[in-house]
């Protein structure tokens, strides 16, 4: 062992140690706090927010767990915070969350950043980006890698508070009414896809239409899209696309990993005592965890009833769909980020993570993968 190893492994090892006789000196320190101080909380002030979201309501997983997330912070706050959900159109219409919480007239609402690209273009770099990082990856960008600063700061303007709250996992490529067997087959067709992935399809050649989940299904049968892509074969089967569309793409190369988010109005979430900002915050990462989990359980067994039980045909794009797909990302990417200094300065920052990272994703995850059958 080298002289600079052996250092630096003995002054990893002094530290861990340090680092071990601190937690317990603080461990020590809050017991004996305890006993002299009890914390004061004043449980006649109770607060009542409201959570809208883009999500049709009471929809699976997605709706389904911010009812859930509702119930974990009344039951950590002891009845303190209680707060109502309501699915896209009960309270205010589906896409509007932003505005609404931004103006204080929601608290807070659950959807994905890619919906606010209108408003502010650098947003949907915070749910997904084709051919991007997948929901790990995406996860430790935001959590542990810078980003969740980042995305703070850029939505700080319009008083928003970004959390991360939940994510699919990749998705399916979507459902198309044709079969695409080439590139020229995306030009003209009308698709239902958000975010960068709309602006890639439409450099492509297709025309990117952006209609709320409940608005999907009747506008595919009636032919005013020609495909859409929505989340995966749990919710796709639930919402029932097998019966109006032939072709089942993967895979979804414009979400990889699309992450949720909850945005709460920054005024009123600074307004709570510290504890409840906290219980907010362990409610939507525990989502998060919850949610990234019940979709992989409920896609692996619905994407075997749509095998067995109908005649879609279900598969990959052919190679150089994809090679197009990829080769309209870079420019699309390119473009934004020439005119936009924000997206710049985002896309920058979720670049020099991904190239950080996948040194080691290729050989520990990549490599994993590719030997599992």
């Amino acid at each position: 062992m080298s002289e600079q190893n052996s250092n630096n492994r003995r002054g990893f090892l002094k530290k861990a140690s340090a680092a071990a006789i601190a937690g317990s000196t603080f461990s020590l320190a809050a017991c004996n706090l305890e006993t002299r101080k009890n914390v004061n909380i004043n449980f006649n002030n109770t607060y009542r927010w409201k959570m809208t979201t883009t999500w049709p309501p009471n929809f699976p997983v997605v709706g389904e767990g911010c009812k859930m997330m509702a119930e974990w912070v009344k039951e950590m706050s002891g009845g303190r915070m209680e707060i109502t959900v309501y699915g896209g159109g009960e309270l205010i219409p589906a896409l509007e969350g932003f505005d609404a919480v931004s103006s204080g007239a929601i608290e807070m609402n659950h959807g994905a950043a890619y919906y606010w690209a209108g408003k502010l273009l650098c947003a949907p770099f915070f749910t997904a980006v084709p051919f991007g990082m997948n929901a790990q990856q995406m996860g430790s960008w935001i959590i542990s890698g810078g980003g969740q600063h980042l995305w703070e700061d850029v939505y700080r303007p319009f008083d928003l508070l970004p959390m991360i709250c939940g994510n699919t996992g990749v998705q399916m490529g979507g459902w198309f009414n044709k079969e695409v067997n080439s590139l020229e087959d995306i030009k003209g067709l009308k698709m239902r896809i958000p975010g960068l992935g709309g602006k890639v399809f439409a450099q492509a050649g297709g025309t990117p239409i952006l209609v709320s989940g409940g608005e999907i299904y009747t506008n595919l049968e009636r032919g005013v899209l020609d495909a859409t892509e929505w989340i995966g074969p749990y919710h796709d089967y639930k919402m029932g696309f097998h019966q109006v569309a032939k072709y089942y793409y993967y895979p979804g190369w414009h979400e990889p990993g699309p992450v949720l988010e909850l945005i709460c109005n920054r005024s009123k979430f600074n307004e709570l005592p510290k504890d409840l900002q906290e219980i907010v915050r362990t409610g939507a990462y525990r989502l998060n965890r919850w949610m990234m989990a019940e979709f992989d359980a409920k896609n692996g067994e619905y994407l075997q009833k749509i095998i067995d039980e109908t005649d879609v045909r279900l598969t990959a794009f052919p190679d150089d769909v994809m090679s197009g797909l990829k080769k309209a990302t870079t420019e699309v990417i390119g473009e934004l980020i020439e005119t936009d200094a924000q997206s710049k300065r985002v896309y920058e920052h979720y670049h020099a993570f991904r190239k950080k990272i996948m040194p080691w994703m290729n050989i520990s995850e990549k490599m994993f993968y590719n030997q599992m059958t």
